[in-house]
Order: structure tokens, then sequence, then C-alpha cells
């Protein structure tokens, strides 16, 4: 690590730093050229090898393929039959897609607090939270760092609930050794142009549940019979007959996003030795700053550090949260505020009533938060860029 001093006297940077810019190579290049030269585009063979090899890597029998981590939640809803009069528990601090899927099945979400340290849904509010129309749990794996899942499935197995996991941050993490999306019966992944892995669009979810699989790949191509082959329809000896057997959904992916997936899961491993080392040099770097809560990963998990989120100290700086983030932007350092918690938004607080100060710690969180940039397409002087920055910041605006 360079002397603090120097870092404290690095000069700014000319160019402006993304929050999380994708590292697209020559490999996922080549292969979509591959695909746009082979005359077939949308789902296909790719979109089958990529969900082939994502079981594989994670561990689980059946892989589902949609257009989105959205989609794959909501396929998960409708799986679980959940459905208007049933509530689904889930955490306030996550995005808007966990409790909008809840939504469109006419059902309830009901909020939860996080914990401070992990941001992740509190497993000693769950109990509270259980009504005798409770269906299931929603968890989400903040930024990559993975939920208590013995504490939830206990409670889950105790109350006779399905936990369904919102793993958009967290394909590569691990538990107790064992990777996120091979616990539960269902587990959602995101491949948005930010995450760890991604195709641009697009998200999977991970099952060893066949005939559930089975059910989503139907329902996730308008409920077509035989979704798994239905590009084979075109092929020579293709057949053009199909029946619809329910009311399904446009949720397919296509082999344009496999493409990209194919190579991009392919160097996933290398993403995240790269992610842990940017979050390994943030942390050490601001060990000597009292004015900032630096995030720290629990000893039986591995992160896949999507996020590198800090919480400011208001009583330590002369400056707020907004304008910190608004100084770094001047400092060419690009940040977000992950999340805002759903109860504070104008929709649902009008949907359920939650009044602000329901969540203390999510507010809290959300309040103090700032995430910096964290990518593997970042060099490490792109890190110690983003690191004089916070560092010039605190120095200037300590209290």
């Amino acid at each position: 690590m360079p002397d603090v001093a120097a870092l404290d006297t690095r000069p700014r940077r000319t160019t402006f730093q993304p929050f999380a810019p994708p590292l697209i190579g020559p490999e996922e290049k080549a292969e979509l050229l591959d695909t746009l030269d082979s005359g077939w585009i949308t789902t296909g063979p790719k979109t089958e090898r990529f969900q082939e090899q994502v079981a594989q890597y994670v561990g689980v029998r059946c892989a589902v393929a949609v257009s989105s981590c959205t989609a794959a939640l909501h396929l998960a809803m409708v799986a679980h039959d959940i459905g208007e009069g049933d509530e689904v528990i889930l955490p306030t601090y996550t995005f808007a897609s966990t409790a909008h899927v809840v939504m469109y099945q006419r059902a309830r979400p009901v909020f939860v607090d996080s914990e401070a340290q992990t941001f992740n849904i509190d497993p000693t509010r769950l109990g509270a939270a259980v009504t005798p129309r409770t269906k299931a749990l929603v968890i989400v794996h903040y930024a990559g760092h993975p939920c208590d899942l013995d504490a939830i499935y206990a409670i889950a197995k105790r109350h006779r609930l399905a936990v369904i996991e919102d793993a958009a941050h967290a394909i590569g993490s691990e538990y107790h050794g064992r990777k996120i999306g091979s616990f539960g019966p269902v587990t959602c992944f995101s491949f948005y142009a930010t995450k760890n892995l991604t195709t641009g669009e697009g998200g999977m979810a991970m099952l060893n549940d066949p005939e559930m699989a089975e059910r989503m790949r139907r329902l996730s191509m308008y409920g077509i019979s035989d979704a798994r082959r239905i590009w084979g329809r075109y092929a020579p000896r293709g057949s053009w007959f199909y029946d619809i057997q329910e009311l399904g959904y446009k949720y397919n992916m296509m082999d344009i996003q496999a493409a990209l997936g194919l190579h991009q899961l392919a160097k996933l491993e290398q993403f995240l030795q790269r992610r842990a080392r940017f979050a390994a040099m943030y942390t050490e770097a601001f060990a000597d700053l009292e004015e900032i809560v630096r995030p720290q990963a629990k000893p039986e998990v591995r992160s896949a550090w999507h996020l590198y989120s800090i919480l400011l100290q208001p009583k330590r700086l002369r400056i707020s949260r907004d304008q910190f983030i608004e100084e770094l932007r001047t400092e060419q350092i690009g940040t977000s505020v992950l999340f805002r918690p759903l109860h504070l938004h104008s929709y649902y607080q009008k949907a359920l009533g939650y009044p602000p100060g329901s969540f203390p710690v999510a507010e809290s969180l959300f309040e103090r938060t700032v995430s910096l940039p964290i990518s593997p397409k970042m060099s490490e002087e792109d890190v110690w860029d983003v690191i004089a920055a916070v560092r010039r910041l605190v120095a200037k605006y300590r209290a």
C-alpha cells in the first residue's frame, strides 16, 4: 500500500471513474459475432448451454434462463402459487423488484428491518412478521454478502414457509463453503449490466426440482409446451405444433445474451478475486478514518463484493451524505446509493402504509451509505484515485 501521506497528496483524476463499468473482452465479442452470423439470435442452443454451465457452477440440477432477475423472481412467485390474500416477508432494504413481484400476484409484502453490519434482513425480526397468511420469505444477499441462512431456513421450516433467494448481487458468493444458489427451492441471479457476471440484461433461476424448473421454463415462454426446445420448431425436422398449457409470460433469454454469459462465466472466478482485492485495498486504506464505517465480511461467508458500501459517521463530518457524493463527483468519482428502503417510496407508502421510522436500521443505513466504484475493469491506479478522493474529503470536512 502506498504511504498514506502520498495518498493524501495524490493528484485528482482528470477523467471520470464510472461506478460499475462492465468488463467485456474479445471472447465475448467473438461469441456474439458467431451468434449473429449463425442466423439464430433469440432463445436457442447457446441459452441452453449457458443454463447448463451455470447450474454446474452453482451445483444444482436445473437452471432457467430468463430476461431479468425480476422475471425469475416473478416466476418463482407463480410457481409457488402465491396469490391474493397471501403475505410474503422480505427486507425493506432492497430494490423495487423484490417487492414488485409480490404485488404482481396481488399478495402483500411484509417488510422487515436489516442487520446493521451486513445490510441483510435481520433473522431475529422474522418471527414477529409471520402471520397465518404468510406463505413465503424472500431474502436478499446484499452486495454479495450471504444472509444468515442457518437461522433463516430454521425459521422457514418451523413455520412451513417457502424461501426464495434474491441473489441478484451474489453469484459466486459462498456460505459455509457452499455456493449461494444451492440451498433453497429457488435462487434468482441477475446478469444486468452492472452485475458481477453480465449479459447486458438477463437473469437465471437455480433449482433442484425438475418439475418446478420445467413449469418456470414453460411460464417464461407464454406457457407453451416443451419450452426448452421451442427453438427446434424451426429446425429441418421441427414441428410447427405447440400447445399453451397455462397463462405464461414473455420472459425468455436470447442467445445474443447467452453468448456474453458463456465467457463471463468462464472469467467469473478471476472477476471475484479482483473484486476481493479491490475491497481489501479500500478496507486497509480507510482503517485510520474514524469518520467511515467499512463493510466487513463474516468469517463463514465468501462475499462476491458486488458493492463496497461505506457508512459515513455524520457526527464526525461537517458534510451530509448527499454533499459527500456531489464532492466525489467533482473529484471525477462516480458513486451510487443502494438502496432507498422500499417503505419510503411513495408507491409503497400508499399501498402498504408503513410510516417513516418503521424500520430504523434500514433508514439509518440509507441515510449514511455511499457505494464506491468496484469493478474488475478498474485498475489498481483507479482504486487508489478513489481512495485518495475519499481521504481528501474526510480531511477537508472532518468535524
